[in-house]
C-alpha cells in the first residue's frame, strides 16, 4: 500500500509560487491501478516523481509498505557510462534479485544484442526504454510506477510489453500516465484527475475519463 498524507507541491514561475499538488491524502491499496489525467502541466510526472521519491514535497510524506519501481518509461535509474549488463547486475544486486537470473530475462526481453553490453551512453532512446522495461519487469515490485510504457518500439514489442505488464500487475498496484484512454481502461481500476493543484479521485474510470476530456476541451 502506498499513503500520500497532506502531499504538497509547488515550483516558483516567473517569480511567483506555482501550486502544483495542493494537500493530496490518499491510500493506494495494494491490487489497484491509479490513472493519474489531467492535462499537460498538471503535475502528473510531478506526482509520479513525489512516490518514487525523486522529487521532496513541500509539505507532507508518501509512505509505503512495499518496493515501489523507478518510473518506468525513464531513464533515471540507469548510469549512462556504464553498459546495458553492468547497470541490470548493479539494480539486481541493489533490489536483492539474483543476478544471472535478472540478467539473462532483460538480455532476451530487450532485444538488444551486442548493445547489451555497450556504454548506456551510444543506446539511441528506443534502446534505453526497452532496457530500463526489461529492467523493471524482471524485479517483482509491489508498485509499478508507468509512464507511457507502452508507447515505445515496434508494434510487436508493444504486444509483448503488454503481455508481460499485465502478468506482473497480477496482485500488485501501479499509478499509471498514459495519454491513450484505451489503455486506461484496459489497465485502471481507479482515477485521479488533477487540475490547478487539486485532485479528483474516482472509482469509476469512465467518469474520470469524461472530466478529463471536458478539461482537454
Amino acid at each position: 500500500m502506498i499513503r500520500l498524507d497532506h502531499l504538497t507541491k509547488s515550483f516558483r514561475v516567473q517569480g511567483a509560487r506555482k501550486i502544483v499538488i495542493d494537500d493530496l491524502s490518499l491510500d493506494i491499496p495494494t491490487g489497484m491501478s491509479l490513472a493519474l489525467l489531467g492535462r499537460n502541466g498538471a503535475g502528473k510526472s510531478t506526482l509520479l516523481q513525489l512516490i518514487a521519491g525523486t522529487l521532496r514535497p513541500d509539505h507532507g510524506r508518501v509512505l509505503t509498505d512495499g518496493a515501489v519501481s523507478w518510473q518506468i518509461g525513464q531513464g533515471n535509474a540507469f548510469h549512462r557510462e556504464l553498459t546495458g549488463a553492468q547497470n541490470v547486475r548493479f539494480l539486481a544486486r541493489l533490489y536483492g534479485v539474483d543476478t544471472a537470473e535478472m540478467s539473462a530475462f532483460v538480455r532476451d526481453f530487450a532485444e538488444l544484442g551486442a548493445h547489451f553490453h555497450m556504454p548506456l551512453r551510444s543506446y539511441s532512446s528506443g534502446m534505453k526504454s526497452r532496457l530500463t522495461f526489461g529492467a523493471s519487469m524482471a524485479i517483482p515490485f509491489d508498485t509499478y510506477l508507468i509512464d507511457e510504457v507502452t508507447a515505445v518500439g515496434d508494434a510487436r514489442f508493444k504486444r509483448k510489453s503488454l503481455a508481460v505488464f499485465k502478468d506482473r500487475l497480477k496482485g500488485r498496484s501501479a499509478v499509471f500516465v498514459s495519454h491513450q484512454m484505451k489503455q486506461v481502461r484496459e489497465f485502471c481500476n481507479a482515477a485521479l484527475v488533477l487540475e490547478e493543484g487539486r485532485a479528483h479521485f474516482f472509482d469509476d474510470v469512465d467518469a474520470a475519463i469524461e472530466m478529463h476530456q471536458d478539461l482537454m476541451r
